[in-house]
Protein backbone atom coordinates (compact mmCIF):
# COMPACT_ATOMS: atom_id res chain seq x y z
CA UNK A 1 0.00 0.00 0.00
CA UNK A 2 1.60 3.42 -0.98
CA UNK A 3 2.03 6.14 1.31
CA UNK A 4 -0.81 8.12 -0.64
CA UNK A 5 -3.41 5.58 0.02
CA UNK A 6 -2.23 4.88 3.55
CA UNK A 7 -2.88 9.08 3.93
CA UNK A 8 -6.06 8.70 2.27
CA UNK A 9 -6.93 5.79 4.64
CA UNK A 10 -6.09 7.68 7.55
CA UNK A 11 -8.09 10.66 6.49
CA UNK A 12 -11.44 8.70 5.81
CA UNK A 13 -10.98 7.81 9.29
CA UNK A 14 -10.52 10.63 10.96
CA UNK A 15 -13.64 12.01 8.94
CA UNK A 16 -15.74 8.94 9.89
CA UNK A 17 -14.97 9.76 13.38
CA UNK A 18 -15.47 13.17 13.54
CA UNK A 19 -18.99 12.92 11.47
CA UNK A 20 -20.11 10.10 13.82
CA UNK A 21 -19.16 12.31 17.04
CA UNK A 22 -20.96 15.06 15.45
CA UNK A 23 -24.24 12.89 15.00
CA UNK A 24 -23.95 11.80 18.63
CA UNK A 25 -23.56 15.32 19.12
CA UNK A 26 -26.82 16.52 17.35
CA UNK A 27 -28.50 12.68 19.04
CA UNK A 28 -27.87 14.33 22.57
CA UNK A 29 -29.25 17.13 21.60
CA UNK A 30 -32.54 16.13 20.32
CA UNK A 31 -32.82 13.39 23.07
CA UNK A 32 -32.38 16.42 26.12
CA UNK A 33 -34.45 18.60 24.15
CA UNK A 34 -37.33 17.86 26.00
CA UNK A 35 -36.27 17.27 29.57
CA UNK A 36 -34.65 20.85 29.09
CA UNK A 37 -37.79 22.76 27.36
CA UNK A 38 -40.30 20.33 29.56
CA UNK A 39 -42.06 23.07 31.91
CA UNK A 40 -41.94 26.00 29.32
CA UNK A 41 -42.89 24.46 27.15
CA UNK A 42 -46.04 22.67 28.63
CA UNK A 43 -46.77 26.18 30.77
CA UNK A 44 -47.24 27.33 26.87
CA UNK A 45 -49.85 24.70 25.90
CA UNK A 46 -51.84 25.93 28.78
CA UNK A 47 -50.46 23.33 31.55
CA UNK A 48 -50.55 25.52 34.73
CA UNK A 49 -50.60 22.97 37.20
CA UNK A 50 -47.50 21.87 39.26
CA UNK A 51 -48.66 18.34 39.54
CA UNK A 52 -49.92 18.10 36.00
CA UNK A 53 -46.43 19.37 34.62
CA UNK A 54 -44.74 16.80 36.85
CA UNK A 55 -47.05 14.08 35.62
CA UNK A 56 -47.40 14.95 32.07
CA UNK A 57 -43.91 15.62 31.80
CA UNK A 58 -43.39 11.79 33.11
CA UNK A 59 -46.03 10.68 30.39
CA UNK A 60 -44.31 12.61 27.22
CA UNK A 61 -40.31 11.12 28.59
CA UNK A 62 -41.71 7.73 28.94
CA UNK A 63 -43.63 7.53 25.27
CA UNK A 64 -40.01 9.04 24.13
CA UNK A 65 -38.23 6.44 26.13
CA UNK A 66 -40.72 3.84 24.72
CA UNK A 67 -39.30 4.98 20.92
CA UNK A 68 -36.31 4.39 22.19
CA UNK A 69 -36.68 1.00 23.23
CA UNK A 70 -38.59 0.09 19.84
CA UNK A 71 -36.45 2.05 17.28
CA UNK A 72 -33.42 0.26 19.54
CA UNK A 73 -34.85 -2.74 18.03
CA UNK A 74 -35.81 -1.71 14.79
CA UNK A 75 -32.53 -0.03 13.73
CA UNK A 76 -29.83 -2.15 15.81
CA UNK A 77 -31.54 -5.54 13.11
CA UNK A 78 -31.34 -3.05 10.27
CA UNK A 79 -27.88 -2.06 11.56
CA UNK A 80 -27.24 -5.88 10.86
CA UNK A 81 -28.88 -6.58 7.45
CA UNK A 82 -28.65 -3.81 5.27
CA UNK A 83 -25.84 -2.15 6.66
CA UNK A 84 -24.85 1.01 9.69
CA UNK A 85 -24.80 3.81 6.89
CA UNK A 86 -28.35 2.87 6.18
CA UNK A 87 -29.69 3.09 9.14
CA UNK A 88 -28.16 6.37 10.18
CA UNK A 89 -29.56 7.87 7.11
CA UNK A 90 -32.76 6.42 8.10
CA UNK A 91 -32.79 7.74 11.66
CA UNK A 92 -31.46 11.15 11.10
CA UNK A 93 -34.50 11.93 8.82
CA UNK A 94 -36.79 10.26 11.52
CA UNK A 95 -36.08 12.06 13.91
CA UNK A 96 -35.44 15.45 12.26
CA UNK A 97 -39.05 15.21 11.13
CA UNK A 98 -40.04 14.59 14.44
CA UNK A 99 -38.61 17.52 15.81
CA UNK A 100 -39.73 20.04 13.16
CA UNK A 101 -43.61 18.92 14.28
CA UNK A 102 -42.77 19.26 17.66
CA UNK A 103 -41.36 22.90 17.15
CA UNK A 104 -44.92 23.73 15.47
CA UNK A 105 -47.10 21.33 18.45
CA UNK A 106 -49.43 24.48 18.81
CA UNK A 107 -50.60 24.36 15.44
CA UNK A 108 -50.95 20.34 15.61
CA UNK A 109 -54.70 19.64 16.34
CA UNK A 110 -55.39 16.08 16.62
CA UNK A 111 -58.89 16.41 18.02
CA UNK A 112 -60.92 14.64 15.43
CA UNK A 113 -59.00 11.54 16.75
CA UNK A 114 -59.93 12.61 20.20
CA UNK A 115 -56.39 13.01 21.17
CA UNK A 116 -55.80 16.09 23.31
CA UNK A 117 -52.05 18.42 22.85
CA UNK A 118 -50.67 16.02 25.84
CA UNK A 119 -50.63 13.14 23.92
CA UNK A 120 -50.19 14.53 20.79
CA UNK A 121 -46.77 15.95 22.24
CA UNK A 122 -46.20 12.02 23.31
CA UNK A 123 -47.04 10.75 20.10
CA UNK A 124 -44.58 13.21 18.49
CA UNK A 125 -41.65 12.34 21.27
CA UNK A 126 -42.28 8.92 20.70
CA UNK A 127 -41.48 9.36 16.56
CA UNK A 128 -38.42 11.33 17.79
CA UNK A 129 -37.34 8.08 20.20
CA UNK A 130 -37.54 5.97 17.39
CA UNK A 131 -35.23 7.71 15.23
CA UNK A 132 -33.13 8.96 17.86
CA UNK A 133 -32.42 5.32 18.72
CA UNK A 134 -30.60 4.78 15.73
CA UNK A 135 -27.49 7.25 16.07
CA UNK A 136 -25.14 6.08 18.58
CA UNK A 137 -25.15 2.34 18.55
CA UNK A 138 -24.46 2.57 14.43
CA UNK A 139 -21.74 5.52 14.69
CA UNK A 140 -20.08 3.22 17.71
CA UNK A 141 -20.34 0.46 15.59
CA UNK A 142 -18.14 1.86 12.63
CA UNK A 143 -16.11 3.36 14.47
CA UNK A 144 -15.24 -0.10 16.56
CA UNK A 145 -14.80 -1.76 13.19
CA UNK A 146 -12.66 0.87 11.43
CA UNK A 147 -10.49 1.94 14.12
CA UNK A 148 -7.66 -0.75 15.60
CA UNK A 149 -7.93 -2.46 18.36
CA UNK A 150 -5.44 -0.27 20.21
CA UNK A 151 -7.22 2.78 19.12
CA UNK A 152 -10.90 1.89 18.80
CA UNK A 153 -11.34 3.04 22.58
CA UNK A 154 -9.88 6.83 21.25
CA UNK A 155 -12.05 6.96 18.62
CA UNK A 156 -15.00 5.79 20.59
CA UNK A 157 -13.91 8.33 23.44
CA UNK A 158 -13.46 11.56 20.87
CA UNK A 159 -17.30 10.55 19.70
CA UNK A 160 -18.86 10.99 23.44
CA UNK A 161 -16.71 13.58 24.39
CA UNK A 162 -17.79 16.07 20.97
CA UNK A 163 -21.44 14.36 21.07
CA UNK A 164 -22.14 15.35 24.81
CA UNK A 165 -21.71 18.39 24.08
CA UNK A 166 -25.06 18.80 22.28
CA UNK A 167 -26.46 18.58 25.54
CA UNK A 168 -25.06 22.26 26.05
CA UNK A 169 -26.04 23.32 22.84
CA UNK A 170 -29.86 22.52 23.49
CA UNK A 171 -29.45 24.45 26.71
CA UNK A 172 -28.47 27.60 25.21
CA UNK A 173 -30.94 27.48 22.14
CA UNK A 174 -33.58 26.70 24.54
CA UNK A 175 -33.02 30.11 26.23
CA UNK A 176 -34.14 31.65 22.94
CA UNK A 177 -37.51 29.58 23.33
CA UNK A 178 -38.67 25.95 23.48
CA UNK A 179 -40.16 26.09 19.91
CA UNK A 180 -36.38 27.24 18.31
CA UNK A 181 -34.92 24.34 20.18
CA UNK A 182 -37.17 22.12 18.46
CA UNK A 183 -36.93 23.61 15.12
CA UNK A 184 -32.42 23.98 15.40
CA UNK A 185 -32.59 20.07 16.28
CA UNK A 186 -34.74 19.44 12.66
CA UNK A 187 -32.17 21.45 11.07
CA UNK A 188 -28.90 20.33 12.64
CA UNK A 189 -30.19 16.80 11.39
CA UNK A 190 -30.97 17.75 8.04
CA UNK A 191 -26.67 19.13 8.27
CA UNK A 192 -26.07 15.83 9.21
CA UNK A 193 -27.17 13.98 6.97
CA UNK A 194 -25.41 16.13 3.85
CA UNK A 195 -22.26 15.77 5.70
CA UNK A 196 -22.96 11.73 6.44
CA UNK A 197 -22.93 11.70 2.12
CA UNK A 198 -19.01 11.34 2.75
CA UNK A 199 -18.87 8.62 5.11
CA UNK A 200 -18.18 4.83 4.25
CA UNK A 201 -19.65 1.25 5.39
CA UNK A 202 -17.21 -1.00 8.01
CA UNK A 203 -14.75 -3.60 6.09
CA UNK A 204 -15.90 -5.62 8.48
CA UNK A 205 -19.80 -5.56 7.63
CA UNK A 206 -18.70 -5.75 4.16
CA UNK A 207 -16.60 -9.48 4.75
CA UNK A 208 -20.04 -10.53 6.39
CA UNK A 209 -22.18 -9.39 3.94
CA UNK A 210 -20.47 -11.54 0.98
CA UNK A 211 -21.40 -14.64 3.78
CA UNK A 212 -24.14 -17.00 4.15
CA UNK A 213 -24.37 -16.23 8.07
CA UNK A 214 -27.54 -15.11 9.74
CA UNK A 215 -27.37 -11.20 10.46
CA UNK A 216 -29.43 -9.00 12.51
CA UNK A 217 -31.16 -12.06 14.09
CA UNK A 218 -32.54 -10.32 17.31
CA UNK A 219 -33.63 -14.09 18.75
CA UNK A 220 -30.22 -14.95 18.81
CA UNK A 221 -29.77 -12.99 21.79
CA UNK A 222 -32.23 -14.86 23.51
CA UNK A 223 -32.03 -18.45 22.24
CA UNK A 224 -28.22 -19.17 24.19
CA UNK A 225 -28.74 -18.35 27.96
CA UNK A 226 -25.32 -17.54 28.13
CA UNK A 227 -25.32 -14.93 25.73
CA UNK A 228 -28.67 -13.53 26.92
CA UNK A 229 -26.98 -12.97 30.13
CA UNK A 230 -24.18 -11.46 28.70
CA UNK A 231 -26.41 -9.10 26.84
CA UNK A 232 -28.41 -8.48 30.07
CA UNK A 233 -25.24 -7.51 31.72
CA UNK A 234 -24.38 -5.37 29.01
CA UNK A 235 -27.64 -3.06 29.46
CA UNK A 236 -27.55 -3.15 33.42
CA UNK A 237 -24.06 -1.85 33.83
CA UNK A 238 -25.32 1.11 32.01
CA UNK A 239 -28.48 1.98 34.11
CA UNK A 240 -27.02 4.02 37.41
CA UNK A 241 -26.38 7.08 34.81
CA UNK A 242 -29.60 7.63 32.89
CA UNK A 243 -31.04 7.27 36.08
CA UNK A 244 -29.11 10.10 37.63
CA UNK A 245 -30.10 12.18 34.70
CA UNK A 246 -33.60 10.92 34.44
CA UNK A 247 -34.79 11.17 37.70
CA UNK A 248 -32.00 13.35 39.47
CA UNK A 249 -31.23 16.12 37.69
CA UNK A 250 -34.44 15.87 35.45
CA UNK A 251 -36.37 16.50 38.31
CA UNK A 252 -34.17 19.17 40.01
CA UNK A 253 -36.87 21.39 41.10
CA UNK A 254 -38.89 19.08 42.80
CA UNK A 255 -35.62 17.59 44.72
CA UNK A 256 -34.89 20.94 45.16
CA UNK A 257 -37.72 21.37 47.23
CA UNK A 258 -37.23 18.52 49.48
CA UNK A 259 -34.18 19.25 50.07
CA UNK A 260 -34.89 23.20 50.83
CA UNK A 261 -33.48 25.22 48.15
CA UNK A 262 -33.01 28.73 48.86
CA UNK A 263 -34.14 29.06 45.01
CA UNK A 264 -35.88 27.16 42.48
CA UNK A 265 -33.63 25.16 40.66
CA UNK A 266 -33.35 24.42 36.98
CA UNK A 267 -33.39 21.58 35.09
CA UNK A 268 -32.41 22.81 32.09
CA UNK A 269 -29.29 24.07 33.95
CA UNK A 270 -28.68 21.24 35.65
CA UNK A 271 -28.49 18.93 32.56
CA UNK A 272 -26.17 21.29 31.13
CA UNK A 273 -23.45 21.23 33.55
CA UNK A 274 -24.31 17.49 34.19
CA UNK A 275 -23.19 16.53 30.01
CA UNK A 276 -20.74 18.90 30.62
CA UNK A 277 -19.49 16.66 33.64
CA UNK A 278 -19.98 13.49 31.78
CA UNK A 279 -18.35 14.60 28.25
CA UNK A 280 -15.27 15.06 30.55
CA UNK A 281 -16.01 12.42 32.65
CA UNK A 282 -15.88 10.42 29.15
CA UNK A 283 -12.71 11.99 28.41
CA UNK A 284 -10.87 10.53 31.64
CA UNK A 285 -12.91 7.24 31.50
CA UNK A 286 -11.21 6.80 28.22
CA UNK A 287 -8.26 7.34 29.05
CA UNK A 288 -7.73 5.73 32.00
CA UNK A 289 -8.77 2.62 30.57
CA UNK A 290 -6.28 2.83 27.32
CA UNK A 291 -3.45 3.41 30.42
CA UNK A 292 -4.67 0.38 32.80
CA UNK A 293 -5.77 -1.75 29.61
CA UNK A 294 -8.81 -3.06 31.07
CA UNK A 295 -12.41 -1.10 30.49
CA UNK A 296 -13.71 -3.32 33.51
CA UNK A 297 -11.90 -1.84 36.39
CA UNK A 298 -12.96 1.59 34.80
CA UNK A 299 -16.13 1.31 34.96
CA UNK A 300 -16.26 -0.55 38.96
CA UNK A 301 -13.86 3.13 39.89
CA UNK A 302 -16.74 5.03 37.98
CA UNK A 303 -19.87 3.47 39.80
CA UNK A 304 -18.34 3.95 42.81
CA UNK A 305 -17.30 7.61 42.46
CA UNK A 306 -21.23 7.98 41.29
CA UNK A 307 -22.72 6.35 44.32
CA UNK A 308 -20.69 9.20 46.32
CA UNK A 309 -21.39 11.86 43.90
CA UNK A 310 -25.49 10.91 44.45
CA UNK A 311 -25.35 10.72 48.07
CA UNK A 312 -23.60 14.78 48.14
CA UNK A 313 -26.23 15.88 46.21
CA UNK A 314 -29.06 13.91 48.10
CA UNK A 315 -27.75 15.21 51.63
CA UNK A 316 -27.26 19.29 50.05
CA UNK A 317 -29.79 20.58 52.18
CA UNK A 318 -30.47 24.16 51.56
CA UNK A 319 -28.36 24.30 48.64
CA UNK A 320 -28.77 27.35 46.26
CA UNK A 321 -28.53 27.50 42.74
CA UNK A 322 -24.26 27.79 42.67
CA UNK A 323 -24.27 24.51 44.90
CA UNK A 324 -26.30 22.56 42.53
CA UNK A 325 -24.37 23.42 39.59
CA UNK A 326 -21.26 22.17 41.21
CA UNK A 327 -23.20 19.26 41.69
CA UNK A 328 -24.52 18.41 38.99
CA UNK A 329 -21.11 18.95 37.29
CA UNK A 330 -19.58 16.44 40.15
CA UNK A 331 -22.23 13.63 39.27
CA UNK A 332 -21.72 13.79 35.67
CA UNK A 333 -18.04 13.57 35.85
CA UNK A 334 -18.53 10.76 38.08
CA UNK A 335 -21.13 9.01 35.35
CA UNK A 336 -19.02 9.76 32.44
CA UNK A 337 -18.25 6.40 31.60
CA UNK A 338 -21.09 6.04 28.91
CA UNK A 339 -19.06 5.79 25.88
CA UNK A 340 -17.13 2.89 27.79
CA UNK A 341 -19.99 1.11 28.45
CA UNK A 342 -21.48 1.59 24.58
CA UNK A 343 -17.70 0.21 23.64
CA UNK A 344 -18.06 -2.78 25.86
CA UNK A 345 -21.33 -4.04 24.60
CA UNK A 346 -20.34 -3.50 21.02
CA UNK A 347 -16.77 -6.10 21.80
CA UNK A 348 -18.74 -8.67 23.30
CA UNK A 349 -20.56 -9.34 20.42
CA UNK A 350 -19.05 -10.59 16.65
CA UNK A 351 -19.82 -8.75 13.66
CA UNK A 352 -22.71 -10.29 12.59
CA UNK A 353 -24.89 -8.76 15.31
CA UNK A 354 -22.98 -5.98 16.93
CA UNK A 355 -24.73 -3.23 15.53
CA UNK A 356 -28.21 -4.96 17.05
CA UNK A 357 -26.21 -4.66 20.27
CA UNK A 358 -24.60 -1.76 20.21
CA UNK A 359 -27.78 -0.04 19.67
CA UNK A 360 -30.40 -1.85 21.52
CA UNK A 361 -28.28 -1.88 24.88
CA UNK A 362 -27.71 1.87 25.21
CA UNK A 363 -31.60 2.53 24.13
CA UNK A 364 -32.57 -0.51 26.67
CA UNK A 365 -30.60 1.53 29.21
CA UNK A 366 -32.54 5.22 28.08
CA UNK A 367 -35.79 3.32 28.34
CA UNK A 368 -34.64 1.52 31.17
CA UNK A 369 -36.04 4.45 32.87
CA UNK A 370 -39.49 3.89 32.21
CA UNK A 371 -39.63 1.24 35.21
CA UNK A 372 -36.54 2.93 36.97
CA UNK A 373 -39.37 6.00 37.42
CA UNK A 374 -42.21 3.60 38.50
CA UNK A 375 -40.25 2.31 41.08
CA UNK A 376 -38.99 5.90 41.79
CA UNK A 377 -42.45 6.95 42.50
CA UNK A 378 -43.62 3.61 44.08
CA UNK A 379 -40.65 4.18 46.95
CA UNK A 380 -41.51 7.91 46.47
CA UNK A 381 -45.57 7.22 48.01
CA UNK A 382 -44.00 5.73 51.19
CA UNK A 383 -40.50 7.21 51.91
CA UNK A 384 -40.45 10.53 50.39
CA UNK A 385 -38.13 12.29 47.32
CA UNK A 386 -34.59 11.85 49.21
CA UNK A 387 -34.94 8.48 50.94
CA UNK A 388 -35.96 7.00 47.71
CA UNK A 389 -33.36 8.55 45.72
CA UNK A 390 -30.78 6.56 48.30
CA UNK A 391 -32.68 3.39 47.39
CA UNK A 392 -32.56 3.63 44.01
CA UNK A 393 -28.97 4.33 43.75
CA UNK A 394 -28.32 2.08 46.10
CA UNK A 395 -30.10 -0.83 44.00
CA UNK A 396 -28.79 0.12 40.47
CA UNK A 397 -25.24 0.12 41.54
CA UNK A 398 -25.57 -2.81 43.38
CA UNK A 399 -26.90 -4.73 40.05
CA UNK A 400 -24.10 -2.98 38.12
CA UNK A 401 -21.45 -4.11 39.82
CA UNK A 402 -22.52 -7.79 39.91
CA UNK A 403 -22.85 -7.53 35.87
CA UNK A 404 -19.80 -6.18 35.28
CA UNK A 405 -18.33 -8.77 37.83
CA UNK A 406 -19.80 -11.52 34.99
CA UNK A 407 -18.54 -10.18 31.57
CA UNK A 408 -15.62 -11.02 29.94
CA UNK A 409 -12.38 -8.04 29.77
CA UNK A 410 -12.49 -6.90 26.00
CA UNK A 411 -9.77 -4.36 26.20
CA UNK A 412 -7.64 -5.16 22.73
CA UNK A 413 -10.30 -8.23 21.78
CA UNK A 414 -10.48 -8.60 18.13
CA UNK A 415 -13.61 -7.95 16.55
CA UNK A 416 -13.39 -9.92 13.59
CA UNK A 417 -15.47 -12.68 14.30
CA UNK A 418 -19.55 -14.11 13.91
CA UNK A 419 -21.96 -15.16 15.95
CA UNK A 420 -23.50 -18.84 15.26
CA UNK A 421 -26.80 -19.46 16.38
Amino acid sequence: MTTATNAKTSRNIIFLVIVAALGYFVDIYDLLVFAIVRIPSLKALGITDKDMITNDGHFIMNMQMFGLLLGGILWGIMGDRIGRIKVLFGSILLYSIANFANGFIGSINLSFLNIDIVHTYGIIRFIAGVGLAGELGAGITLVTETLSKEKRGYGTMIVAFIGLFGAAAAYFVSQYGWQKAYIIGGILGVLLLLLRLGTFESGMYKNVEKTNVSRGNFFMLFTDFGRFKKYLYCILIGAPLWYVVGILVTNSPEFGVALGSKTTLSAGEGIYYTYLGIAIGDIFAGMLSQIIKSRKITMVVFLLLSLISVACYLNAKGLDSKQFIWLCFFMGCSVGYWATFVTIAAEQFGTNIRATVATTAPNFVRGSLIPITFAFDAFKAHYGMITSGYIMMAILTVIALFSLSQLKETFGKDLDYLEIS
